[in-house]
């Protein structure tokens, strides 16, 4: 009872000091809580923001993968702003479908695209759309089209006149869906395309509907053709006569005097929007990919799926199994195939798809990677600093409370009171209050992660129970360490004879 009354009444003499300290313990356990709350959820965060800016999984052909290797260029298979391969099915250094005039020569089945859904990480595949990156001439006039062109040299010289009256010639065409609903197998529905893969676009008009013959061009295309939204654009392209060019591509058959023979085809499209993609994207059409495969000659053929998926970041596992998954031992394959590394889901994707190749985007992964470690480190820094900052203030507040006190705690001393009994009375009371600051800090904390989440984010932070025990506990040690440094400072004690008396 005594010591309780002594405690209430220090606070009574002493309130500015002490609510000096319960605003110090508050505003430290306020930064704490916030900091720490959006630590453990920025993960889960930067994953959803950074899938925002394209695919971070792309599906080639087996052998175009195997071109992407020999030179090098399967790890910039599509950017952070989005890509298009080049059309040799092998990527571009800058993401682009304009990087590359050669046409495919290795397909997967359009058809087959659906069963990206399939896999058991389906629920973390956000989106994915498939592609046909070709090239044709665009704003093309004359007779000289749709037509099957003379044998040998003149068929190649009369496709050559052709192109010489288009606006533009080898002009980058990538076929895809834009907003294409698929019905499941387990009878579920999902709506997959460029709609939520091109996010980040800047479109005047509207998306192109799929199974149309309308397509949306580049604002840099665009101004070379003089075309706007609702006009219509001519693409001819040169294709080899009698060639079976499905899934599994093919060559050009010759006619009976041993030389191939090449036709014109013609395919006219609306153009309902024209987008500025910030990148080499602005010389390209997009079109339906049924569009492109009439123009091509290559029905239910694609040579490339990108694939947006929410992803863990990589760990040691993840990078050993995305080297070699045999080397793993069973643990180590169980744990890894049911957690949603890029790695992990590239693997099932090339399950369900046959004779592809699928591959993570590694810049995105790194960027992923790194950004997150740097922004817990700078959290968690600021986090310290501000336990610092109030271990200091504290501390200094404690050793100007003790001085004034000095009568009171001589009149304590003179009728019987110990040194350690006098320094356990200031602990209590400084707990108290501290820890009234605290549980104050860690409410306005949590306000304060969540207005952190949805004006950097666009969404709430989940708090975890482990943020206010941790905060709680560092802030109990640095309060407890203040003090016991104030206290040995003006009383001479050590701070064993501080907790066990003298």
């Amino acid at each position: 009872m005594f010591f309780l009354k002594m405690i209430s009444r220090s606070f009574s003499r002493q309130f500015k000091r002490r609510l000096l300290i319960a605003v110090t313990v508050c505003l430290s356990a306020t930064v704490s809580v916030a900091m720490l709350g959006v630590v453990f959820d920025v993960g889960d965060k930067l994953n959803a923001e950074l899938s925002t800016y394209g695919s971070n999984i792309v599906v080639q052909p087996k052998s175009d993968a195997v071109v992407s290797d020999l030179y090098n260029t399967g790890d910039s298979a599509g950017s952070a702003s989005g890509s298009s391969s080049g059309s040799d099915g092998g990527s571009t250094s800058d993401g682009s479908a304009a990087a590359d005039s050669a046409d495919p020569t290795a397909f997967l089945k359009e058809s087959d695209a659906q069963k990206i859904k399939t896999i058991f990480w389906a629920f973390n595949i956000t989106n994915f759309a498939p592609e046909l990156n070709i090239h044709a001439d665009a704003g093309c006039v004359g007779s000289g089209a749709g037509s099957a062109g003379s044998a040998g040299t003149a068929g190649a010289s009369g496709a050559a006149a052709s192109a010489a009256k288009c606006k533009a010639t080898n002009v980058p065409i990538v076929g895809t869906w834009f907003a294409k609903t698929l019905h499941m197998d387990s009878g579920e529905s999902t709506v997959a395309g460029m709609n939520g893969m091109r996010s980040w676009w800047k479109i005047n008009g509207t998306w192109p509907k799929d199974d149309s013959e309308q397509a949306m061009v580049g604002s840099a295309l665009a101004a070379k053709l003089g075309v706007n939204v609702g006009d219509s654009v001519t693409l001819d392209k040169t294709i080899a006569v009698g060639v079976d060019e499905g899934a599994d591509g093919g060559v050009g058959k010759s006619d009976e005097t041993g030389k191939s023979s090449t036709e014109r085809n013609r395919v006219k499209v609306k153009i309902v929007g024209i987008f500025d993609s910030g990148d080499s994207d602005n010389s390209a059409i997009y079109m339906p990919s049924i569009a492109a495969q009439t123009l091509a000659n290559l029905p239910n053929s694609i040579d490339k799926i990108e694939v947006k998926a929410l992803t863990t970041p990589d760990n040691d596992l993840a990078r050993k199994a995305s080297k070699n998954p045999n080397a793993l031992t069973q643990d180590e394959w169980e744990t890894w195939y049911c957690t949603a590394y890029p790695s992990s889901i590239a693997y099932q994707i090339e399950e369900v798809l046959p004779g592809a190749v699928a591959k993570q985007v590694r810049q995105v992964a790194a960027l992923q990677g790194d950004v997150l470690n740097k922004t817990q480190a700078v959290m968690v820094l600021m986090t310290v600093l501000s336990l610092v900052a109030a271990a200091i203030a504290v501390a200094n507040l404690m050793a100007a409370s003790i001085g004034e006190r000095g009568s009171e705690l001589a009149l304590l001393k003179a009728i019987g009171a110990t040194d350690g009994a006098v320094s356990r009375l200031m602990l209590a009371e400084t707990a108290v209050i501290s820890l009234v600051g605290a549980i104050a800090g860690a409410l306005l904390g949590s306000g304060v992660a969540q207005i952190v989440g949805h004006v950097v984010f666009g969404s709430g932070i989940t708090m975890r129970p482990m943020v206010f025990v941790l905060v709680f506990v560092l802030l109990a040690v640095t309060v407890l360490v203040a003090s016991l440094s104030s206290i040995r400072a003006i009383l001479g004690l050590r701070p064993a004879e501080v907790l066990h008396g003298r």
